[in-house]
């Protein structure tokens, strides 16, 4: 099985857009990682996400607003020989973008932004209470390196395809 680069921005995008959780990596002044699942919206290169106001992920961005976020497309099992493990592949798909994080604070941005969270989501459009809006605290990163995969890409002599999730 196969691992290939992609590189159509087109297909990265649909890639990223096909997604319903990316991770999001940073780390702290001591170099100690830490990785959060969130969700997210896409729009012109630019990742919007969303949290609380203040937490561990919050202290760490203030300090350091490097990060790394990653994308997956669902797993499936695959293998050459199901007698065989060395066989077994996982195929998908992947996305890693690096970037900085700024924190959105201006009231019609942060709307914006979560206009764009709630569209990877939903087709419907939603209102905000002002309180809401106030209260969260909103992520952009505009991704400033990007790289995507294609893994477990099969070979011509691959014969089984387990169509289900690993977990």
């Amino acid at each position: 099985m196969r691992t290939y680069q992609l590189e159509e921005q087109d297909r990265i995008e649909d890639l990223i857009r096909s997604c319903t959780l990316c991770y999001v990596g940073m780390a702290d002044e001591n170099g100690i990682p830490y990785v959060l699942p969130m969700n997210f919206g896409y729009e012109d290169e630019i990742i919007y996400l969303h949290s609380a106001q203040e937490g561990h992920s919050i202290s760490i961005l203030e300090k350091n607003p490097n990060v790394c976020i990653t994308f997956c497309t669902d797993p499936k099992l695959m293998w050459q020989d199901e007698e065989v493990a060395c066989s077994y592949r996982v195929r998908a798909d992947s996305v890693i973008c690096r970037g900085k994080v700024v924190f959105e604070d201006e009231y019609d941005e942060k709307v914006n932004a979560l206009n764009i969270i709630m569209r990877q989501y939903s087709d419907r459009e939603f209102s905000y209470s002002a309180p809401s809006v106030k209260n969260v605290k909103i992520w952009k990163v505009a991704l400033e390196n990007v790289s995507a995969r294609e893994f477990g890409v099969p070979s011509k002599n691959v014969y089984k395809y387990k169509d289900r999730s690993i977990f």
